[in-house]
């Protein structure tokens, strides 16, 4: 990466406001897609503007995970593991309502990756929440679908949690920003964000939106959705009745959504997350996220290269199988990164000496 960009990412670090976590996020049920494969939209808004993907050897379950470039281990912001389990999470401001101090809390990331390592379903999380010594250190919405076919929200504090069944809502969908339902409206926070992505379903095709659909209808729907601090998105596509968890993807978005394009993830028996998105070359950075960052300081964090990533993302909705064994997706993902790094270059402007 040339000097200038580098400049060019720093001074855009300096100016965002510390401790930003906001996100949006949608789950709709199965049940209310033709294919009866739930699916789950988070949207990450942060100051870590860097991110990557890891994959774990949990204690039950393995799984991957979207991590900060900068995290020591230890810690996910959303992730899926081998049993077909996948969770996210948004942050909320009008749940605590206790004096746990500032030190012990978010620790929202920590209790995702030790979900992900442990949990197979709702019930899982559920024993797995009752079981850990209180107060939790979380005031939080988390998301999640199952192999069940199962999809829900969690509001959760310190002290309890109170679910809301996505089968149970008019559209079988959910939207959810950074406050709850049961929380003190006087301290909602992104109301402004749920409201235009709550627009933007009502004029969806609810039977038949996925992936493609999601990034694009939402995660790059232009402001108040996509921001300066939007640093991925991530759709997890659970399974039907009849598939096997091995079927779960994880449709990920590295770097700012304009200016990126999704990679279909998905946890085979060892790890085959992409080169391009993991630590490169001894630093900490993915590289797909860091050219997506260069993108978006030359061209804007709205538009971006929406067009031409619209021509990698066919080429990969058109060749993805979710039965592919892991050797035929390594060639395959490699094929896709070829197709990305070509529009890369062609995007950066030309340095006349």
């Amino acid at each position: 990466m040339g000097r200038y960009f580098k400049v060019l990412l720093i001074a855009v670090a300096l100016a965002l406001p510390a401790n930003v976590f906001c996100c949006t996020s949608v789950i709709i049920s199965g049940k209310a897609r033709q294919d009866g494969r739930p699916v789950m939209l988070k949207h990450r808004d942060t100051d870590e503007l860097n991110n990557r993907m890891r994959w774990f050897e949990g204690p039950v379950y393995n799984f991957i995970g979207l991590v900060n470039s900068s995290s020591k281990g230890g810690e996910v912001w959303s992730g899926h593991n081998s049993a077909g389990f996948c969770i996210m999470n948004t942050a909320t401001y009008d749940l605590k309502d206790d004096d746990v101090p500032d030190s012990q809390m978010d620790k929202e990331g920590v209790l995702m990756f030790m979900a992900l390592g442990r949990c197979a379903d709702l019930r899982d999380f559920e024993r797995f929440l009752d079981s850990l010594p209180k107060p939790w250190g979380v005031e939080a919405n988390f998301g999640i679908i199952d192999a069940k076919g199962e999809a829900a929200y969690y509001e959760v504090n310190n002290h309890s949690y109170r679910r809301y069944d996505v089968d149970n809502e008019p559209g079988g969908y959910m939207v959810v920003t950074n406050f709850t339902r049961s929380g003190r409206p006087e301290d909602r926070k992104g109301v402004d964000r749920f409201e235009k992505a709550v627009g933007i379903m009502k004029g969806l095709d609810i039977s038949t939106t996925g992936h493609k659909e999601l990034i694009n209808s939402i995660s790059r729907s232009g402001r108040p959705i996509i921001r300066e601090i939007s640093s991925s998105a991530i759709v997890f596509e659970g399974i039907a009745p009849e598939e096997e968890p091995s079927q779960t993807v994880a449709w990920t978005v590295l770097g700012c959504p304009a200016t990126s394009v999704y990679i279909p993830l998905k946890v085979f028996g060892s790890d085959h997350i992409p080169s391009f998105m993991k630590e490169y070359k001894g630093g900490d950075e993915a590289q797909i996220c860091s050219q997506s960052l260069v993108i978006k300081g030359i061209y804007g964090f709205e538009k971006g290269c929406v067009d031409e990533c619209a021509e990698v993302e066919k080429y990969i909705d058109n060749n993805f199988s979710r039965s592919m064994s892991p050797s035929r997706y390594d060639r395959f993902i490699k094929r896709v990164y070829r197709k990305y790094r070509m529009m890369y270059l062609r995007k950066l402007p030309k340095v006349v000496s």
